[in-house]
């Protein structure tokens, strides 16, 4: 794969052969984010267990202490006129039950980043798993986006909650910020997720758990962290 100048130059400040420090990897990506726009800051871990067990599954979500940077819009899928109120006021951008969901369904319409539910209502979301599974946009109680208390639900969203969850190669992908956030915001969104995940390891996880770990922005190379220096 050919890369632009602006990778290239971005590779160089890179030692490949070397695991960093979290906060010197930060420190790195940061100074290879060059694009026109405030590039995305991701994390990647891969984990020592095995996705295809339902007792090594790794899956949660977390508050980020400065948020993700990004402006999330709010799906609520809910009943009753004070259940729609709450969630209004408390900053969802779309509120409704059968007519969000046949929008989805019959426009395919899909602008918003998180859809938060009532268990009530997970019979109107259900039918929608076709189309919301594949885009990893389905409500789910471990993640809090199926909740009888859509409001704390609405507000966590907005304030930067993300989910985090195994792909099928046993690797979580998350946003933890912004290239213009600085190094300082980064390691405590960065903390923050990697405790989370590190508390999340299951009790049929065998060997190492932490497999490797790496931080990349939207259009740079990947930092490789030094994932001895978590300890589970």
């Amino acid at each position: 794969m050919k890369h632009g100048k602006k990778y290239v130059d971005s590779a160089k400040l890179i030692d490949k052969t070397k695991l960093y420090d979290s906060d010197e990897a930060l420190a790195t990506v940061i100074k290879t984010a060059t694009a026109k726009f405030d590039e995305t800051i991701e994390l990647h871990v891969k984990l020592g267990v095995d996705s295809r067990h339902a007792d090594q599954q790794v899956r949660g979500a977390i508050v980020l202490p400065n948020g993700t940077g990004k402006n999330v819009k709010v799906l609520v899928i809910c009943k009753g006129d004070e259940n729609e109120q709450a969630a209004k006021d408390a900053g969802a951008d779309f509120v409704g039950a059968e007519d969000m969901a046949q929008k989805i369904q019959s426009e395919n319409w899909m602008d918003f980043d998180v859809l938060i539910t009532t268990p009530d209502c997970m019979g109107i979301v259900g039918r929608l798993g076709k189309i919301l599974g594949p885009r990893g946009l389905m409500p789910n109680p471990k993640a809090g986006t199926v909740t009888p208390d859509v409001a704390k639900a609405v507000k966590e969203a907005k304030a930067g909650k993300i989910e985090y969850r195994l792909d099928k190669t046993n690797i979580i992908h998350c946003p933890i910020g912004k290239a213009s956030f600085g190094e300082q915001k980064l390691i405590e969104n960065f903390d923050t997720l990697m405790g989370a995940i590190i508390k999340a390891k299951p009790a049929a996880a065998k060997g190492q758990y932490i497999k490797s770990c790496a931080v990349t922005s939207t259009m740079g190379p990947s930092v490789r962290i030094n994932p001895a220096k978590f300890t589970v």
